[in-house]
């Protein structure tokens, strides 16, 4: 310890973290599993001196200390070791002795955490607990029919479209000049968004692919996830499961090599390709997977040596614009499995979004547009680019599904829209909402590690280590002591479940508009909201 007036710039109090461990000496049994489970080493095992004043019963005698040695708990308070407060210590005391409890300062540490130029809060979501999307009311209800009865009676198709979709009398035409029409899929409305193999543990990965698996063939619903930018393992390229994987494809082409040496070998097409420019959570600036998450399976499979970090390239000679995609990328992905996979690039959603869409809009081979929004979460984005930049989701489809309009291609080109759908837990109302502003269909990811896997991250910056590789649940981790913590088949069990809610609310709120054989997609006359400004920007009613 550095004698008085010699501290560290760094040198914290446990007043000054933003979590304090609270530990009863009474009831622990020092059996040391919270400080085994602890995934930031935030708590360790120490050596106690304690003083007893000790109270003679004469006057003759003076008073005296007692001192005592005795083994308990102790916080760390350096701000690499700092609590995030996932009370993961209080998951494994068998004695409940201890508990993480939220400091009234919380914004002493967030000057603290910057050692070596890499700031560490930065886990995963944006620090706004607003959402635009939770204020929009469903106005519009049918009375013609018994709202209550119809969602529990009538059977539903809740079903959407990937790919390009021409109308019938130019299927002919587009056939007899180019020997091929663009395929189309008949998929579910909510997609698994984009979360690497890589940015997400092998157990938490594989328990999505057996969620999405059964799904489909046990529950007849046509759920698709997409890969992320990682690749995925050679194993699922050459499975008969592949066609519920949407592949994509990314600035560093992480993962390529091995699709391109498995197509001989592929049972099945894929669903779809996605080439992704820009994410939500971060526009115009690339990701990062940090060396501590890079173990030897994730470099076997990018194609890089493993323990090194693996920041985003910058974009591809071949993706230099959205032109050249289309005339490239498009057509070059398309070749590689025979035009029979739809193909559609994934931007973030910015002010430049309709004129990307525009030059889509020109070729009939693109199967669609992916907007992702401000509020998307990501463990690969700093703070500045999760809290400052970015477009809202709302506006932004509502603004591209109305310049669809115009050029009266709105049932031609489907919109995917993802970014912060279900932050606040109100999934099916925050999709439902976006594909009455257009979208044909959402993309999930943040709401199924929260949902299906149990994240104890929050919007309030609880845990929120995913960059890291220290998650507690093992979502996250790639770290085989963290990892193994996660059991694929529960996170497979709750996925499930995740999406028979979802279809049971969504048919609660179309079935009142009297939509039961399609999306409605578009129908913006059934929303309203209280937000004048709001309702005037989007184009819906403005209800009080």
């Amino acid at each position: 310890m550095e004698p008085m007036g010699r501290l560290d710039p760094s040198e914290l109090s446990v007043k000054d973290l933003p979590w304090q461990i609270l530990w009863d000496k009474e009831k622990c049994s020092l059996c040391g599993r919270c400080t085994a489970a602890c995934p930031v080493r935030a708590i360790e095992l120490g050596v106690h001196r304690k003083r007893i004043l000790q109270i003679p019963v004469g006057l003759q005698e003076h008073p005296s200390n007692l001192f005592s040695l005795y083994h308990g708990i102790r916080q760390r308070t350096d701000p690499a070791h700092a609590c995030t407060g996932c009370a993961l210590c209080s998951l494994v005391c068998p004695n409940g002795a201890i508990v993480p409890i939220r400091s009234a300062e919380t914004d002493k540490l967030r000057f603290h955490v910057n050692a070596g130029g890499t700031p560490r809060r930065r886990g995963g979501r944006r620090n706004d607990p607003r959402s635009l999307l939770d204020e929009i009311k469903f106005i519009r209800i049918s009375m013609l029919t018994d709202p209550a009865l119809d969602a529990g009676r009538h059977e539903f198709e809740l079903r959407t479209l990937l790919g390009r979709v021409l109308p019938p009398e130019q299927i002919p035409t587009v056939i007899a000049q180019d020997g091929w029409a663009p395929p189309v899929r008949e998929i579910y409305p909510l997609i698994i968004g984009s979360m690497s193999f890589g940015a997400l543990s092998p157990n938490m990965w594989e328990g999505i692919q057996l969620g999405v698996a059964y799904l489909n063939e046990e529950m007849g619903m046509p759920v698709r996830v997409c890969t992320g930018e990682g690749g995925c393992p050679p194993r699922l390229l050459r499975s008969r499961f592949l066609k519920y994987v949407i592949l994509q494809i990314a600035s560093g082409y992480f993962g390529w090599d091995e699709i391109i040496h498995a197509l001989p070998d592929m049972k099945e097409d894929p669903c779809a390709v996605e080439i992704k420019y820009g994410q939500g959570a971060k526009p115009g600036d690339g990701g990062l997977l940090m060396w501590y998450k890079v173990n030897r399976l994730i470099a076997a499979i990018r194609g890089v040596p493993p323990g090194i970090s693996l920041p985003s390239p910058p974009t591809h000679q071949t993706k230099y614009s959205i032109e050249e995609a289309v005339a490239k990328m498009i057509q070059s992905m398309s070749m590689a499995w025979g035009f029979r996979v739809p193909v559609f690039p994934k931007i973030s959603a910015t002010s430049t979004t309709l004129a990307v869409l525009n030059n889509l809009t020109r070729n009939p081979y693109a199967g669609g547009l992916a907007l992702d929004g401000e509020d998307g979460g990501t463990g690969a984005a700093y703070n500045v680019s999760m809290d400052h930049m970015g477009h809202p989701i709302a506006s932004n489809v509502r603004d591209a599904y109305l310049n669809l309009v115009r050029l009266g291609k709105q049932n031609e080109l489907p919109l995917l829209a993802a970014g912060g759908i279900g932050k606040n837990g109100n999934l099916a109302a925050n999709a439902a909402a976006l594909i009455m502003l257009g979208a044909s269909g959402v993309q999930i990811g943040k709401y199924l590690m929260q949902a299906a896997a149990g994240c104890l991250g929050s919007e309030a910056d609880r845990c929120n280590i995913c960059n890291i590789g220290l998650c507690p649940k093992g979502i996250t981790s790639q770290d085989p002591r963290l990892d193994r913590r996660l059991d694929p088949e529960k996170v497979a069990e709750r996925l499930v479940d995740v999406y028979l809610s979802f279809d049971t609310e969504l048919k609660k709120i179309v079935a009142p508009l009297g939509r039961s054989t399609s999306l409605p997609i578009g129908m913006s006359d059934a929303l309203g909201i209280a937000d004048h400004p709001a309702a005037e920007r989007l184009g819906i009613r403005y209800v009080i």
